[in-house]
């Protein structure tokens, strides 16, 4: 995995160079992290990463993965996870999008277990492949749906977040009405996102469903409501 650990190797230098000991406090206190922060934000992440992902290009799938993998599992700091997360989405590699790829971003949202990974993840890589996948994708994203790790379930009702009108009604109904009495914050917020997010498309649609589910907790119904009066 020659051109996989040179990403990783400027990835790490990259960071430590642009490292503020001043700031990863405050970071890693805002983010909740166990894992400490270098202290770069993320305008000089994104740079950083650019100019990485153009000078080292990974030369088929299973580099890839590995790749993304080992430089999450490694990780010491934060923004080296979440420079996996940008990597899986680099366009450079768009053609490998597919199915096969799900191991992985479950391995991301289970392990990364915050909203800060998860949301990413669940909206900009999972969503994506279920839209094109429909037959392939929607039995896994089901079984999220009851998982008894509430990371997936959240994955599970906000992965469609963006979708505009293609979102399949009866899997974001199934979703919600399966967490709909979860407390967890988390889960409440995400369900009440997803709704916020198709009533731009679809806001009869939102109205009908938030009035026929009086069980919806009001931090979610706040939320779906945001924007429809």
């Amino acid at each position: 995995m020659g051109a996989g650990n040179a990403l990783i190797t400027a990835v790490r230098t990259g960071l430590a160079e642009l490292a503020d000991p001043a700031k990863a406090p405050e970071m890693r206190a805002y983010m909740k992290s166990d894992m400490p922060f270098r202290g770069v934000p993320k305008p000089g992440r994104s740079t950083l990463m650019k100019a990485v992902l153009t000078e080292h290009l990974l030369p088929d799938r299973v580099t890839f993965a590995k790749t993304v993998l080992t430089l999450w599992r490694e990780a010491r700091y934060r923004e080296e996870r979440y420079a996996a997360i940008d990597l899986s989405g680099d366009r450079a590699y768009r053609r490998w999008q597919d199915p096969q790829l799900l191991e992985v971003y479950d391995e991301l949202i289970v392990t990364g277990a915050w909203w800060d990974y998860v949301d990413e993840v669940a909206i900009r890589r999972v969503g994506p492949i279920l839209r094109g996948f429909r037959a392939d994708v929607t039995p896994v994203v089901r079984r999220w749906i009851t998982d008894p790790d509430r990371w997936r379930r959240r994955a599970s009702v906000i992965c469609q977040i963006g979708a505009k009108g293609d979102v399949d009604h009866d899997l974001l109904t199934d979703a919600i009405e399966a967490n709909i009495d979860d407390p967890d914050f988390f889960l409440r917020k995400g369900i009440g996102w997803a709704l916020r997010d198709h009533a731009r498309s679809e806001p009869g649609w939102v109205r009908t469903f938030v009035h026929d589910h009086p069980g919806l907790s009001p931090l979610s119904t706040r939320e779906a409501m945001k924007h429809l009066g």
